[in-house]
């Protein structure tokens, strides 16, 4: 009797197991839920005796539906960063891209005024180069005067001219004589010094060639100097804005406009421009005819056109298309050239800008001026307040 027990209790659990474990359960429980059907009427009992209908296939069931990936975006300040304090941290960045541009300017000064000097130091050992050779030609020639001279003596039968005349009867030969002896002794005399003083001019020119040369050493060294050092500004700037987004690099130039418009109408409510009237040269008119001309271009370090400008770049070649040479970098532009009051400025003169005067740019009048800013730019017109002024300088004073 236990054993019979046993034996059905076992077969109980062995269906219950097959029922639970069914695939068709198993889909119906994981599928997504269907509505509640409606209750249907009871069925009436079929007779024991009829065959039951085959069963119509269920209908397939809906495949599992994957949960939707989480949506990590936030609304703008959803993440406690609000825009002001994105602007804040964009602006501490810009200050210091603006810092190591600034430096690199600041070394782009030094490069274009060590070059200036190293083509006047070369041309210059080109002229003393030159006037050593025309010195030796000088010597050689007066060493032949002198080897004549001497030739012409000793075919006289080797006695000086004064003892030739001495031993002259004739006292009209003796007369006509001492005249030509005392001709003769000047022009060796003569003779002497040329060839003294062009011994001494060579060794000058010779002199000064080494310390040019010197100099122009020198100078190479002060621009291979600065080269690695501009290089080494402008990398670490353009890291910083490799690692910005596009909408962060966008949105540091907006804040680089608000900046110089901020400071462009603080200088003009400070009233710089109401005495500001004056009407540009006809020198000038061209200088800002060839400045205006190169809008659009590409800021270079060390660059003078015609398809890259620096900013002294520019200004110099835009007077020396107007036919006034002046000097090649910013800072001699303000230690060389004529100063004038701001208030007398017009249009033409070159605004000299920061306290290193590392920075220049040409006024075109209406309170503007045309400039190459820094490298990542192009050159393009802003406020003549946009930034510190020095000084004005005016080339065709």
């Amino acid at each position: 009797m236990n054993r019979r027990r046993c034996v059905r209790v076992a077969i109980t659990v062995v269906c219950a197991l097959s029922v639970l474990t069914s695939p068709a359960l198993l889909n119906q429980a994981y599928a997504s839920p269907a509505s509640p059907a409606s209750p249907a009427s009871p069925a009436s009992p079929a007779s024991p005796m009829s065959p039951a209908s085959p069963a119509s296939p269920a209908a397939p069931s809906d495949p599992p539906v994957a949960p939707r990936p989480f949506d990590r975006s936030l609304p703008p300040g959803a993440d406690g960063k609000s825009p002001a304090a994105e602007d804040s941290k964009l602006e501490a960045v810009r200050r210091k891209i603006d810092g190591l541009y600034g430096r690199a300017t600041s070394a782009t000064d030094a490069y274009n005024l060590a070059e200036e000097r190293a083509d006047n130091q070369s041309a210059e050992l080109v002229r003393l180069a030159s006037e050593i050779v025309n010195g030796q030609v000088r010597i050689d020639r007066l060493k032949r005067q002198a080897g004549a001279a001497a030739r012409a003596q000793y075919r006289a039968g080797g006695l000086p001219p004064e003892a030739q005349l001495m031993l002259t009867d004739d006292p009209q030969l003796f007369l006509d004589g001492a005249g030509r002896v005392e001709r003769g002794q000047k022009a060796t005399r003569d003779l002497l010094g040329r060839m003294t003083e062009a011994q001494d001019d060579l060794t000058a020119y010779t002199k000064k060639a080494g310390a040019e040369w010197t100099k122009l050493e020198a100078s190479r060294v002060k621009q291979a100097k600065a080269k690695k050092e501009i290089q080494r500004q402008i990398k670490a700037a353009r890291k910083i804005e490799a690692g910005l987004e596009k909408e962060e690099r966008d949105r540091l130039l907006m804040l680089e406009q608000e900046d110089a418009a901020k400071a462009q109408a603080a200088w003009l409510s400070s009233g710089a421009l109401k005495d500001i009237n004056g009407e540009a040269s006809a020198q000038g008119k061209k200088a800002i005819e060839y400045a205006m001309a190169q809008v659009g271009k590409p800021y270079v370090w060390g660059a003078e056109g015609p398809a890259s400008f620096d900013c002294s770049g520019l200004t110099s070649e835009a007077w020396s298309a107007a036919g006034t040479v002046i000097p090649r970098t910013s800072q001699e532009q303000w230690r060389l050239l004529p100063r004038v009051p701001l208030a007398e400025m017009r249009p033409g003169d070159l605004v000299i800008y920061h306290d290193d005067a590392s920075h220049v740019g040409m006024y075109v009048g209406d309170g503007s001026i045309v400039h190459a800013p820094r490298p990542g730019r192009h050159v393009t017109l802003t406020g003549a307040g946009s930034m510190l002024i020095l000084g004005v300088v005016r080339p065709d004073k």
